[in-house]
């Protein structure tokens, strides 16, 4: 499988370019799934619900299935935050992993970032980063710089790299 995160500040509108992307690549016949990151305590589950209880009552893991999807839940009880690697692992096999978040790790990255945000690019410090989407042109930037509003040319981008494991502007 290929990873490739999309990655910025919040506010950058990275689950926006997602939510355009996906459909873009899944056209042109690849398999995606994609791995978020929160930042904070999240819950998908409701009060009150079995798996809700389940997991209330102790379980570390829940799986919940019908006909139209299934979804496993994990508590990690104290554990250590697991890592991408470890995550990507209970992945089922696609062509491409996109990864919105986890600035830290080290898989190849395109930064998504906006004029007025206010926030320092990050791919500036980074080698990890492959690209940068944005919506203006940044002074003396050594890396490939793409049109954030220009989802057909940033899925050529993706396509590229799905190939090769690299890839240009």
């Amino acid at each position: 499988m290929k990873v490739l995160g999309l990655t910025g500040w919040s506010g950058a509108g990275k689950t926006t370019l997602l939510t355009l992307l996906i459909p873009e690549l899944t056209a042109r016949g690849l398999t995606v799934s994609t791995i978020k990151h929160a930042h904070h305590t999240f819950d998908m589950d409701r009060r009150g619900k079995d798996s809700f209880r389940h997991r209330e009552a102790g379980a570390t893991e829940v799986l919940i299935a019908s006909a139209a999807r299934w979804a496993l839940m994990h508590e990690n009880r104290g554990a250590a935050e697991p890592g991408l690697e470890a995550l990507l692992a209970n992945l089922t096999p696609v062509d491409l992993v996109l990864v919105e978040g986890f600035k830290g790790e080290s898989h190849q990255k395109i930064e998504v970032h906006r004029e007025g945000l206010g926030k320092p690019l990050l791919c500036r410090d980074d080698r990890s980063f492959i690209a940068l989407a944005a919506n203006y042109r940044p002074a003396d930037l050594d890396l490939p710089l793409l049109d954030l509003d220009d989802v057909p040319a940033l899925a050529d981008f993706v396509m590229e790299f799905c190939r090769t494991g690299s890839a240009s502007s």
